[in-house]
């Protein structure tokens, strides 16, 4: 990631935490640090669903050339498409804030121990550390 983009108004633009040296692993400053981030992340995905919402309506025409309106169509499904994966995603961050309440984000669910404070930079709604999810991936290729 290029410094830059560290300080555009992508979800991912933060200042990554700098941990100190015998700093307890998600202590206040961490947890501050990554609801931030969750929230930043969940308030841009519901702009981009009211801007859809905006946008289908405006732009909702009844072409009478068959091809605009497959053209129309076509654009407005892979737009659900994407709106679709992005309510998953807010859904997932909803779950994330919910551990940071409980105490438990940051700890991988499957053997309990530290995610790690650059994989969930990397990805904030991780609930695997990567030792699991690299099992979990293996396990998957096996089984499909």
């Amino acid at each position: 990631m290029t410094e830059s983009s560290k300080t555009g108004d992508s979800p991912f633009s933060f200042k990554p935490y700098q941990e100190k040296e015998g700093e307890e692993y998600m202590n206040a400053a961490q947890v501050e640090h990554f609801e931030s981030i969750l929230k930043k992340w969940k308030s841009e995905l519901m702009h981009e669903v009211d801007r859809t919402v905006h946008h289908m309506q405006d732009d909702a025409s009844n072409f009478p050339d068959p091809n605009d309106r497959a053209s129309q169509e076509s654009e407005f499904s892979l737009e659900l498409r994407t709106r679709d994966r992005e309510r998953r995603l807010i859904k997932k961050i909803d779950e994330a804030l919910r551990e940071i309440e409980s105490g438990d984000y940051g700890f991988c669910e499957s053997c309990g121990i530290e995610i790690g404070i650059r994989r969930l930079e990397a990805r904030p709604t991780a609930t695997l550390c990567i030792d699991c999810k690299t099992l979990d991936e293996i396990r998957e290729k096996q089984m499909g």
